[in-house]
C-alpha cells in the first residue's frame, strides 16, 4: 500500500513539532523516520497510524491507485511501540488467539514454531504480566509481524531485547517484510539500516 504525506504537520498548543514534510512512500517499500529523541519520529509514525490527528496537511493511504478511506485505514495496519500494553491478564495463547481474531495471520504460519522462534515456547499459559520486559516485547512483535496487513508500522522495535533478540528481530525484518509497506521510527541503526528511504526529523 502506498503512503503519501503533503505538507504534514503536527504542532502541541503553539509549539510546531515539524511542518512541511512531503513524501510518498510507494508500495512494498521501507522507510525509517530518524532523528534525536524529541525531534517527532514517534509523533509522525502515529500520525501515519491515525492514532493522532493532523495540525495541517494529509496522510494518503492507496491501493492498486485508489485512495482508501482514512476511517477503515486501521485494518490494514500493524502496529508496534514501547508505550502499547498487552492485556497482562491474558495468557500468550489467548492474546495470539484475540489478536488473530481481529487481523489475518500470514498464510503458512505455524503458532508453535513461532513461539519457538523466539524464545517463548513453554510459556504457551502463562499470563503475560509474568513475563520479562523483552518478552512482551517479542510478543509485540510477532503479534504485528506475522499479521497479514500490508502496512508495518515499528517504533523503536528493540526496545527491552538482548542481543539474541536484536538478531531475531533483523533476521525476521530480512525475510518476511519484502511485500508490505514497512515504516520504523529510530535513532538505533541496527533496527532500521535495512530501510531503502529515510526522514529526518
Amino acid at each position: 500500500m502506498e503512503i503519501r504525506l503533503q505538507n504534514t504537520g503536527k504542532r502541541y498548543n503553539r509549539t510546531w513539532i515539524f511542518r512541511g514534510i512531503e513524501f510518498t512512500l510507494p508500495e512494498f517499500s521501507s522507510l525509517a523516520l530518524v532523528g534525536n529523541n524529541g525531534s517527532g519520529k514517534s509523533t509522525l509514525l502515529q500520525l501515519i497510524y491515525n492514532y493522532q490527528t493532523l495540525s495541517e496537511g494529509t496522510i494518503s493511504y492507496f491501493k492498486n491507485g485508489e485512495e482508501q478511506a482514512a476511517e477503515s485505514i486501521y485494518a490494514s495496519m500493524a502496529f508496534v511501540a514501547p508505550y502499547l500494553d498487552l492485556p497482562e491478564e491474558f495468557t500468550l495463547n489467548e492474546i495470539w488467539d484475540f489478536h488473530f481474531s481481529l487481523k489475518p495471520l500470514r498464510t503458512g504460519v505455524e503458532k508453535d514454531i513461532i513461539f519457538e522462534s523466539c524464545g517463548l515456547r513453554g510459556n504457551e499459559n502463562k499470563p503475560v504480566r509474568y513475563f520479562s520486559s523483552g518478552m512482551k516485547q517479542r510478543v509485540k512483535l510477532i503479534l504485528a509481524i506475522f499479521a497479514d496487513t500490508p502496512i508495518l508500522l515499528l517504533d523503536e522495535p528493540c526496545t527491552n531485547l538482548d542481543k539474541n533478540g536484536i538478531i531475531w528481530y533483523r533476521k525476521l525484518m530480512l525475510d518476511l517484510t519484502g511485500n508490505r509497506t514497512l515504516v520504523v521510527a529510530s535513532n538505533q541503526l541496527d533496527e532500521y539500516d535495512f530501510c531503502a528511504h529515510r526522514i529526518q526529523l
